[in-house]
């Protein structure tokens, strides 16, 4: 990891093969694919490529669409699609006069070059193609509303983005934004097509802020037109296979005030949140596998740190263990099982057991990330562990997974081990959770088993002993104990 790159958690993407099976399945890739394969055989069209009017509706049958409302308007869009991704080709007519009918052919489409990928190129040759394709919607989704623009022109006036209140880059960078949230909530385990996210609740992520108690009504008012200018995109993005969408109940929509907000969409966004069977009126939406590629890929030319589990397989334990503190359990366990899938157990001990020495302020959380995958290893690995009893750092620790794995003839450890494995156990699990409840229920268990604890804890010698003397001070619920705690720390402080 780079220094002042942003870094995202890690994210578990399925293989090449499966997310471009999901791309050839998204309605609106496939669609174009089916068009560019009819084009093939030479159909007429204008002269920027597009159908005219008998052709768009043929393509419009062709795709089973002539039925259905808007069947035009998709069969139009995957033809344009299918345009931009080089699926379709278009020669114009050198015979046709400039100031021909524009409702007459004057140039005529074919089968691409790139429809061949479909069938000839790699997984990666057609997930290239789809994000191609995908950033084409993406700009379209970030441009103005149509019906603005037509009223605009409509009225003889110019053209006037400033009038429109649309700003381009910010609009990017905004779609971007919320993009990167749903992706972050994916990778923590918070989103996804399992856990779908309320749109309201996104729409606020991207502008209530983060120290704002109670939204103002200017705010609020924001959330709803960025809530109903989120459902437009998301619309417009779910035939790509990016997202999976429910959108904003119509009869919402039609509860619209004067000023154009739906402000009970917004209501309780910051506090109490509406019961479930109601959230989901107001649009639910998730990143698809296939979108967690693509947004993954995004950020990544961006320049964002964005690991994907498995990253890690093929670096040394010191990587590991450096970074597994930082990654979400699940993920933490699946990129420990990558790596040791690459390594036998008694090599992965060994070098495991090596890099969670140290004295470091990390080290706590080394040796944490140390157990927990060594947690994960057979007991073809005890020979390694059984090498470290005598060492003062990872004594404690092999003799916890010995037992764990029914072994036999461990050792008893001495006080002072089994005090500095307490006082190196709190101490990762501050850093990594901070003062929580957990480890509330833990320092009152200690304390509880141990008579004189703190008469003992204090001497240890761990860098972080003060320091958990301290927190278990905060911790502990009954008064006087925390004031021995405290006591103790001083005695540590005073030590060192």
């Amino acid at each position: 990891m780079s220094g002042d790159r942003p870094t995202m958690p890690p994210v578990r993407l399925h293989t090449d093969a499966e997310l471009a099976r999901d791309a050839l399945s998204a309605p609106l890739f496939a669609r174009a694919v089916k068009l560019a394969r009819w084009a093939g055989e030479g159909t007429p069209v204008g002269a920027g490529g597009e159908l005219l009017a008998e052709q768009l509706l043929t393509a419009t049958k062709l795709l089973g669409l002539e039925g259905e409302e808007d069947g035009t308007a998709y069969a139009a869009e995957a033809w344009q699609l299918a345009l931009d991704t080089g699926l379709v080709d278009f020669t114009e007519d050198p015979d046709v006069d400039d100031d021909a009918d524009a409702d007459q052919p004057s140039a005529t489409a074919s089968a691409g070059e790139e429809l061949a990928t479909l069938t000839s190129g790699s997984p990666q040759d057609v997930l290239d193609l789809w994000l191609g394709g995908l950033e084409t919607v993406l700009a379209d989704a970030a441009a103005p509303d149509l019906g603005d623009l037509v009223d605009q022109i409509s009225e003889g006036g110019e053209l006037d983005l400033d009038a429109l209140d649309w700003n381009p880059e910010e609009e990017a960078d905004f779609l971007d934004g919320v993009l990167g949230n749903l992706y972050l909530l994916t990778a923590l385990g918070e989103g996804g097509p399992e856990r779908p996210v309320p749109l309201p609740a996104l729409a606020a992520s991207m502008i209530v802020p983060d120290d704002m108690d109670e939204p103002t009504d200017d705010i609020l008012e924001e959330v709803s037109d960025a809530m109903m200018r989120l459902d437009d995109q998301f619309r417009l993005l779910a035939p790509t296979g990016l997202v999976e969408y429910q959108p904003v109940d119509e009869a919402l929509i039609e509860e619209i005030d004067g000023e154009g907000h739906i402000r009970e969409s917004v209501d309780g966004v910051t506090s109490d949140v509406p019961e479930e069977e109601d959230v989901t009126r107001y649009g639910m939406v998730a990143l698809t596998p296939l979108g967690v590629f693509a947004v993954r890929a995004r950020m990544l030319d961006a320049g964002i740190d964005a690991p994907a589990v498995g990253d890690l397989a093929d670096k040394d334990a010191d990587t590991l263990l450096a970074a597994l503190p930082g990654h979400p359990g699940e993920a933490a366990r699946a990129e420990a099982e990558a790596w040791l899938a690459r390594r036998t157990p008694q090599d992965a001990a060994r070098e495991l057991l090596a890099a969670a020495r140290g004295d470091d302020l990390d080290a706590p959380q080394r040796r944490l990330a140390c157990q927990q995958t060594l947690s994960l290893v057979g007991t073809e690995a005890e020979p390694a562990l059984r090498e470290v009893l005598d060492d003062p750092q990872l004594g404690g620790l092999a003799r916890v997974w010995l037992a764990e794995h029914g072994a036999t003839d461990i050792p008893e450890p001495g006080e002072t081990m089994v005090f500095w494995l307490t006082v190196d156990t709190i101490a990762a699990q501050l850093a990594a959770e901070g003062d929580s409840e957990e480890l509330r229920g833990l320092v009152e268990s200690l304390v509880g088993r141990h008579s004189g604890f703190f008469d003992s804890a204090w001497r240890v010698d761990h860098p972080a002993t003060a320091d958990v003397l301290e927190a278990m001070g905060r911790l502990h619920p009954d008064k006087k104990v925390a004031k021995e705690a405290r006591k103790a720390a001083f005695k540590a402080r005073s030590r060192g």
